[in-house]
């Protein structure tokens, strides 16, 4: 606790709410980049489930 009352008296309480939630987005970030990198196995593994010959020409169309 002295650490952070320390930290906020030398920089300030704005400058050390922005460094706490800029870690916390930072971790946000990466959990989204790594669903983001794993999307396309995922996708392989479940084909999309088409239930009708029209719905097939549809998605090739575009």
């Amino acid at each position: 606790m002295e650490q952070w009352l320390s930290l906020i008296s030398d920089v300030g309480f704005p400058a050390v709410v922005t460094l706490y939630l800029l870690h916390r987005i930072e971790r946000k970030l990466d959990t989204l980049n790594q669903s983001i990198v794993m999307l396309p196995e995922r996708m392989k593994e479940q084909p999309l489930a088409v239930s009708d010959e029209t719905s097939i020409a549809n998605l090739r169309k575009g």
